[in-house]
Formats: C-alpha cells, sequence, structure tokens
C-alpha cells in the first residue's frame, strides 16, 4: 500500500519553455541557469543548428537554436527569446528557446510515453509528455538531443 502511495507522489520538477505554439520542459535539476538573449559569436564550420558561442563568466558556452535542432520554422528572437543553460552528460550548452514559462512540479505518474512523432519534433529526443489540466508538455530527453559526435564537436568551441 505504501508503495502505490509513495509512487503516485513521485514529483518531476521541470522548467516549461516554448517553441512556437508547442510547451516543452527539461528537468530542473539540468537547468544552471535561464539568460536573456545576448550577443552570439558564430563559429565557422558548426553544425547547422549552432548559433555559436557566448561568454558566460569567462565560460565560452556552445548555442544551440533549438528551433533548428528539431528542424522547426525560423523565428527571429525578441524580447521574450530566452537561453538555458543546461548541463547535457559532463557538457554545458545553452538551449535558444522562443520562451521561458514557468517551473513546474507535475506528478510523474500524469508522464506517458512518447507518440512516434509529436509536434514535429522526432521521439528520440522526447522523454514523455506530460499532461497538465488544460495542456500537454512535451518532456525532453537532453542527453538525446545530441548525439556522441555532435557533443564530441561541441566540447572542442
Amino acid at each position: 500500500m505504501q508503495d502505490t502511495k509513495q509512487k503516485h507522489e513521485e514529483m518531476l520538477q521541470l522548467v516549461s519553455f516554448k517553441l512556437g505554439d508547442e510547451e516543452f520542459g527539461v528537468d530542473i535539476m539540468q537547468v544552471q541557469e535561464i539568460i536573456r538573449m545576448q550577443e552570439i559569436t558564430s563559429v565557422p564550420n558548426a553544425p547547422e543548428f549552432v548559433e555559436g558561442v557566448i561568454n558566460l563568466r569567462g565560460r565560452v558556452i556552445p548555442i544551440i537554436d533549438l528551433r533548428k535542432r528539431f528542424g522547426l520554422e525560423e523565428k527571429s528572437h525578441d524580447k521574450a527569446t530566452r537561453i538555458i543553460v543546461v548541463k547535457v552528460d559532463d557538457l554545458t550548452v545553452g538551449l535558444v528557446v522562443d520562451e521561458v514559462s514557468e517551473v513546474l512540479r507535475i506528478p510523474a505518474d500524469t508522464v506517458e510515453p512518447p507518440p512516434p512523432i509529436v509536434a514535429g519534433v522526432e521521439s528520440e529526443y522526447i522523454r514523455g509528455v506530460g499532461k497538465l489540466e488544460d495542456r500537454l508538455l512535451i518532456l525532453l530527453d537532453l542527453s538525446k538531443t545530441l548525439s556522441k559526435e555532435e557533443k564530441a564537436s561541441l566540447q572542442l568551441m
């Protein structure tokens, strides 16, 4: 009896953000900080989805445009655009998103496995889909958003 109660109370803490009309979430434990858009220095021969690098308090951090990574339509940055600085395995990267919504706590048992394709984003990047009262939240598996080769090339930046 206690096991089912404990399982029901397991909560996921997520940072939610928007790309277009869709809302995504990443595990808050992977998020280091959220910063405003800033000048990005482009890097020659970088993968197409890498916008470049920024200097964040003396650290050079590669910046990935999640819209490009997921093959979504490009959008110019505006005052709501943010960079979510995350730790993926042992690599720190910045993810450009349209806007950061909120920090959420959702019960783990409201998350369902991903369907084959969600909002044009391939299911390999998706950990699951969280059902909130009035909307769905696509949970990203950040460790799968970059291949081993891509992670290795970003570490060289």
